[in-house]
């Protein structure tokens, strides 16, 4: 009778043990995804404000593709709304391209779900493209070209004043190395840009936030992501390679990926090679001290940042 009464003990405190277990996993969670969420609206507004992104009376379209960076930007602007010092409007818009197999319902439903104002734009950019490009070459450049005149159209006739677009930090470091190594350019992805055609303003309010983080938020929100069969899932893309050297480069290296995106916002022309923008062949010795002259090379040692002249890293929360 002891030794039932014992083993039933046992397994009731190894029972009471699971159940507390599983009581601080569970706050754990929800402390890390409060300080995920908090982490997103800081950085997404300090882009914002940096680049004067959204102002008083805009009208933002948000290009949303389905995929996890799409919704996360529209649910953090909406929140944003909320306590943003102006007043601007949203309105989300979808480019059903038809592609074969896309859940069409998936984002109207989204949309109605939490009260947005949504456009379906339908376009069958897909049978251009694969009647266009031949089988087995990269699609992305031809649909994004597409998909660029398509919503620039539909900004025009919505009333938009500035398109939105998801592209993160990994997104644009990503950019500048495809323009590096590809297209021999040093050119990244501006958070804002007059649009090709010159009648739109482009914003990208993730600019500052990692993918990993939205990957993240994704989970935690259990957004109804939607693939993309048409250029995301293809084989060998040179964009994947970058995205794979971003990975190994912060796995290996931490701090190497936050340093190369402040690269981005700390130029300095006149250490560069391009004539166009330094007037290299009329300079001349003016006889004072240069701060940014050739003690611009002296090499600083990891960790000492006393040169601060020199040196200069933007700060960016990870």
């Amino acid at each position: 009778m002891s030794a039932v009464i014992s083993e039933t003990g046992a397994t009731s405190a190894a029972t009471g043990n699971v159940a507390v277990d599983s009581v601080k996993k569970a706050q754990k969670l929800a402390f890390e995804n409060n300080k995920l969420e908090k982490r997103l609206f800081r950085l997404t507004g300090q882009a914002i404000g940096d680049y004067n992104m959204i102002e008083q009376g805009d009208r933002v379209m948000v290009c949303m593709s389905g995929g996890k960076d799409s919704y996360a930007m529209l649910d953090i602007l909406l929140k944003l709304r909320e306590r943003a010092p102006i007043d601007f409007s949203i309105v989300a818009v979808n480019l059903d391209q038809k592609q074969p197999g896309f859940p069409e319902h998936v984002l109207p439903d989204y949309f109605r779900a939490i009260g947005v104002d949504f456009h379906i734009e339908n376009q069958d950019t897909y049978s251009i493209v694969k009647r266009v490009v031949p089988e087995g070459k990269t699609t992305c450049s031809l649909c994004s070209r597409l998909r660029r005149g398509i919503l620039y159209r539909v900004a025009g006739e919505l009333g938009a004043t500035k398109i939105a677009l998801g592209h993160h930090r990994d997104d644009i470091i990503e950019t500048l190395f495809l323009n590096m190594f590809y297209g021999g350019k040093l050119k990244g992805m501006p958070p804002k840009l007059q649009s090709d055609d010159g009648k739109n303003v482009v914003i990208r309010p993730l600019a500052y936030v990692r993918e990993s983080d939205l990957e993240r938020y994704a989970e935690y929100k259990q957004f109804p992501i939607i693939p993309c069969t048409l250029c995301g899932s293809q084989p060998n893309l040179k964009r994947g390679e970058m995205k794979a050297l971003i990975r190994q480069w912060e796995k290996q290296h931490p701090g190497r990926i936050k340093s190369i995106f402040s690269s981005l916002s700390n130029v300095i022309p006149s250490h560069l090679m391009d004539a166009g923008i330094h007037d290299f062949k009329n300079l001349r010795a003016t006889g004072q001290p240069d701060p940014l002259g050739d003690t611009a090379f002296d090499e600083v040692p990891c960790g000492d940042e006393s040169d601060a002249g020199i040196i200069r890293i933007a700060q960016f929360d990870d």
